[in-house]
């Protein structure tokens, strides 16, 4: 294959790759989940992010409620819809992240950065090493 051909695939490859992240991107913008309390108190929508975006009162049944029960059902409300939002979240990112990285715990904010680093740090030749000014590896770990 000629060099110009195998750029022009990897061009190809990169702006499919490009396109493809776009797209998940728009749809993780898009994502919203509600849920509805089960004596129909209050109706929560979140964004993606877990961000209140509505909060509804579907009937007057709110209006009978002590206050501090009122506040306990739509907390567990917005978490259940949180909770809903985040695996859809998930969904969406499990066909894109590395074997072993658990996309719920991504899309809940959980993850360990450490989980996408290697174990082991890149190695480098002594010679990149002196050129960044960083001390020689030990022998052996070359």
């Amino acid at each position: 294959m000629r060099l110009d051909d195998h750029v022009a695939k990897l061009f190809a490859e990169y702006e499919r790759e490009r396109s493809s992240l776009g797209e998940l991107q728009e749809r993780m913008r898009a994502l919203r989940a509600s849920a509805t309390s089960p004596r129909r108190e209050v109706t929560v929508t979140v964004g993606q992010s877990g961000v209140l975006t509505d909060l509804r009162f579907p009937t007057g049944a709110y209006k009978r409620m002590p206050p501090a029960e009122l506040r306990a059902v739509i907390l567990r409300t917005f978490l259940e819809a949180k909770d809903s939002v985040q695996a859809k979240a998930a969904e969406i990112l499990a066909p894109i992240v590395p074997e072993g990285i658990d996309p719920a715990k991504l899309a809940r904010g959980d993850a360990d950065v450490d989980m996408f680093l290697p174990e082991e740090g890149p190695r480098m030749t002594s010679e990149v090493r002196s050129m960044l000014g960083l001390t020689p590896e030990q022998p052996g770990h070359e």
